[in-house]
């Protein structure tokens, strides 16, 4: 490819393709679907979760603590009655796809169908996955999933109820496609040992994941707990979130639920989305080394100043983990994951990191407040310190986004089918002029 041409060429075509920002307004066009105020153009609705991070009074918005519902329920209150016990991700997934909490013999019965589940067909991971392995896990879940389009008798069935079954299994199969994946990249690019342990039908989704991550199984029950409340909490986020926003899109075409999820997969890998946990967490480190972990307060507002200033780490202005589309006053996501990051913290002798965490919270919180308006931090601000120390490597910190986000997923996606079912086409306005053909002779 002639790269010089092709760079020259776009450069000019800017003379033909610019649309000035002020047009947006003129015709009230909403960017990125969003209102001046920053509030999002409502596009469906939806029983499975509300999102709450400001309220309308007298028309005007109006900032208050964040809140999120699963069906209704608090999600404080939905992890504060887990209570320790194992399953609360699969307690959550069943009131996501079904509308109520279930019974403890619903709940066992839900738990045998997923773990009847786990495994992958004969020779899935042999063929399609350590023959094919990829730098970029999310995209070796995309090819995972198109992939078990072919072990599906009527894959392109698109019955709410064949949805569910489908969807199940899929939810199911997830931890061992994205540890498989991540064990496969280790193996073939980083030459490093292929540890592959099956999932036990014995374990919950969150102690297979640590099972089968570590070269030894083992793992403790606090571990467990603590990821299985991250499953939980991430689990869904409303029907206007970018990835469950694009696989209700997908889905309204009338395709399958294979297309729809890796679809979703592709949204959530992007950095200004489930992609983020990561840049968070690469960018605390780099403060950490830059600043140490005994930093001053005024250390701390300088290193901030400097990114902001897209002088320090990746030169993009851009404080991750701090300021949310909805949240305005507080994430409830990363109130309860900053709990329990605490309390690991403590077993494991990191009070340290945890103190350096929340401090740094605050002052930059304070640094970013625009005319005294609260900022609110989200919960990728404390998700890699929490992965970190349940010893779970940056490159599957958003493939574990996806094994919980896909009970979101499935619900919006259900409920799309059942009470919606038109093809989404929304319209853009054409602000280009119109312009008379020439022959190419007279180019």
């Amino acid at each position: 490819m002639n790269n010089f041409f092709i760079a020259q060429t776009f450069g000019k075509s800017s003379n033909f393709t610019d649309i000035p920002n002020n047009l947006f307004k003129e015709h009230n066009v909403k960017k990125g679907l969003r209102n001046e105020d920053g509030t999002g153009v409502r596009v469906g609705l939806t029983r499975v979760s509300d999102v709450v991070g400001y309220e309308i009074q007298d028309g005007k918005k109006v900032n208050v603590p964040g809140k999120l519902y699963y069906r209704g329920i608090e999600i404080g209150n939905l992890v504060g009655g887990k209570n320790n016990e194992r399953y609360g991700f699969e307690e959550t997934s069943f009131l996501l796809l079904f509308g109520y909490l279930p019974s403890r013999k619903e709940l066992r019965e839900f738990t045998s169908i997923l773990s009847q589940n786990y495994l992958l067909p004969d020779e899935f991971l042999e063929k399609n996955m350590l023959r094919t392995p990829s730098r970029n896990l999310m995209n070796s879940l995309q090819q995972s999933i198109l992939a078990l389009y072919d072990y599906d008798e009527e894959p392109d069935n698109v019955d709410p109820y064949d949805t569910l079954l489908k969807g199940i299994n899929i939810l199911a199969k997830l931890p061992s496609l994205s540890v498989y994946a991540y064990q496969s990249k280790v193996h073939y690019y980083d030459r490093g040992s292929l540890i592959i342990h099956y999932p036990k039908p014995e374990y919950s989704m969150a102690e297979n994941i640590l099972y089968m991550l570590r070269k030894d199984g083992i793992f403790t029950a606090q571990e467990a707990d603590l990821l299985d409340v991250m499953l939980m909490i991430h689990a869904d986020h409303g029907g206007g979130n970018n990835s469950t926003f694009t696989n209700v899109v997908i889905s309204s075409t009338g395709t399958d639920i294979y297309s729809a999820i890796s679809a979703s997969i592709g949204s959530l890998k992007g950095p200004k989305h489930g992609g983020a946990n990561i840049c968070c967490s690469e960018m605390i480190k780099a403060i950490e080394k830059e600043i140490g972990l005994k930093a001053t307060e005024a250390q701390m507002k300088a290193v901030i100043h400097k990114i902001l200033s897209k002088d320090f780490y990746d030169n993009t202005g851009l404080v991750y983990g701090l300021g949310h589309a909805v949240y305005t006053v507080s994430d409830p996501r990363a109130d309860l994951l900053k709990v329990c990051c605490e309390k690991l913290a403590k077993q494991k002798n990191r009070e340290d990191e945890y103190e350096f965490l929340t401090k740094f919270e605050k002052v930059a919180k304070a640094c970013l407040a625009v005319n005294g308006k609260p900022l609110s931090n989200n919960v990728d601000f404390y998700s890699g310190f929490a992965y970190n120390m349940l010893q779970i490597p940056e490159d599957m910190y958003t493939p574990l986004f996806v094994c919980s986000r896909m009970a979101g997923w499935l619900a919006h996606n259900i409920e799309n089918k059942l009470y919606d079912g038109r093809i989404m086409r929304p319209a853009t306005k054409y602000v280009g002029e119109t312009v008379s053909y020439k022959k190419r002779e007279e180019r």
